[in-house]
């Protein structure tokens, strides 16, 4: 049995009553469950009596254990009975004996819903206009040929971009790279390596200040030696239909330049796109007039700190160490977390407001299809999956970020773009798929890198 009463704009307390009957029965359970968890001598785990587990553990630590074991599921049925749709785990405020059982007062707190929303429809939202700069597909071109250069061998100074033949030796002769073709200018290598190789030719013995390891850890500044044994350009493929034909999916370097081109246009498209969203959202959301309760943005700040702990592990750094190297105290550390995860929880209730104001539904099949997708990452099956959700309660939650995603792109179609002059920017959809391939041109049989040209005698 529960009473609901509300406690606040986004808070309802729930009065649930534990009765001395469900308390018993929950009791045992109790004991059970304890058995199985103590070494109680003369008894194997989980075949302890009732009485030998409480007067091991004191009576009082097993009705604690008891109304843990009966809450959940009388909460659970109080929160079903009153339509309730919390935000947050429910938390236990206060416990009393009463004469048949126990009494417990029970917080939920409620996703907001806002009132009203601002006007999205028609907004105009001003944005870069998308435009193909000159020589843009040009310079993918040029970057498809770079892949399959060639290194000739040359009789002159290098230059940035060449290609040296080097060895490389510490103060006292010892080797540390023999034969590496390396390309100069492009700092990969060594500190200084590149100011001595810098109009070097083939036979040029050069010193430079750089830094090596040494043995058992650490490193040295030390005057390191460099041999040049030889000098290479690198020499483009010939831009023709052959050659297109040959690396490339396309027949014509005419077909390959209009691909290119529409595929640049689309990925303007996209980003243009991207970018009114983004400016969209951050406008209705701080013309949103709402305020979310304390506890909600606690859980979220709560949220928004494992997801960031967790990346910065990815990498190998604590959070002590990214405020360290970052310069930001934990103060205002912990006020940057506050502004995002209030932010994360506005934009979600605004977005939630504008899918129920537009009709917006996730459908079973779009929920498969995301479960397929999800699966497919964490490599299970989409059933494995799919009941992995169920039972954690999270098959709700991926239908919501559907949902909102979908509300999303509502409001990038409702929203009219325009640039600094006010001028309406028409945003083509891109044609084929939600993201372009820019890179289509570039999916070549290989393209590592220039290979030096093979000698004839060979």
């Amino acid at each position: 049995m529960a009473e609901t009463r509300e406690a606040g704009p986004f808070e309802r307390m729930l009065m649930v009553t534990i009765a001395g009957e469900v308390l018993a029965k929950a009791e045992a359970r109790a004991a059970r469950k304890l058995a199985g968890q103590l070494k109680i001598k003369g008894f194997r785990p989980g075949k302890a009596p009732r009485q030998v587990v409480e007067k091991m553990v004191g009576s009082e630590t097993l009705r604690s254990e008891a109304v843990d074991v009966a809450l959940p599921g009388l909460v659970a049925e109080a929160i079903a009975e009153a339509d309730l749709h919390p935000a947050t785990p429910p938390r236990v405020l206060e416990m009393r004996d009463i004469d048949d059982g126990v009494e417990v007062d029970v917080m939920i707190t409620l996703w907001p819903e806002a009132e009203t929303l601002p006007e999205y429809r028609g907004r105009e939202i001003e944005i870069v206009r998308p435009a193909l700069d000159d020589g843009e597909v040009e310079e993918r071109i040029d970057r498809m040929r770079d892949q399959f250069a060639e290194l000739d061998d040359v009789d002159r100074e290098a230059f940035e971009g060449d290609y040296v033949l080097i060895d490389i030796t510490r103060p006292g002769g010892e080797d540390v790279v023999k034969d590496l073709m390396y390309e100069v200018g492009s700092g990969s290598l060594l500190e200084g390596i590149d100011i001595p190789l810098r109009g070097s030719k083939a036979g040029t013995i050069a010193e430079f200040d750089t830094v090596l390891p040494v043995p058992g850890g650490g490193s040295d500044e030390v005057v390191a030696k460099v041999l040049v044994k030889q000098v290479k350009a690198k020499r483009l493929p010939e831009l023709t239909d052959e050659w297109v034909d040959d690396v490339s999916e396309f027949e014509t370097v005419t077909e390959m330049r209009e691909r290119l081109t529409e595929d640049l246009v689309e990925m303007k498209a996209y980003g243009a796109r991207m970018a009114l969203g983004e400016k969209l959202l951050d406008t209705l959301v701080d013309e949103l007039d709402l305020e979310v309760p304390e506890a909600l943005i606690e859980a979220e700040m709560e949220a928004v700190f494992h997801r960031f702990a967790h990346q910065l592990e990815e990498r190998g750094i604590t959070v002590e160490q990214y405020l360290k190297m970052s310069g930001q105290d934990q103060d205002a550390f912990i006020e940057d977390l506050r502004k995002r995860g209030s932010a994360n929880l506005r934009t979600r209730i605004l977005l939630d407001g504008v899918a129920a104001a537009e009709g917006l539904e996730a459908t079973e099949d779009e929920i498969a299809s995301a479960v397929a997708h999800l699966a497919r990452i964490a490599r299970v099956s989409p059933e494995d999956y799919r009941k992995a959700l169920e039972e954690g309660g999270r098959e709700q939650a991926l239908a919501g970020d559907i949902l909102r995603e979908k509300a999303k792109q509502r409001l990038v179609e409702l929203a009219v773009p325009v640039d600094a002059d006010g001028e309406v920017i028409e945003l083509p959809v891109p044609q084929r798929g939600e993201e372009p391939d820019v890179e289509a041109a570039d999916e070549t049989e290989d393209g590592e890198g220039p290979e030096p040209a093979k000698d004839e005698e060979e």
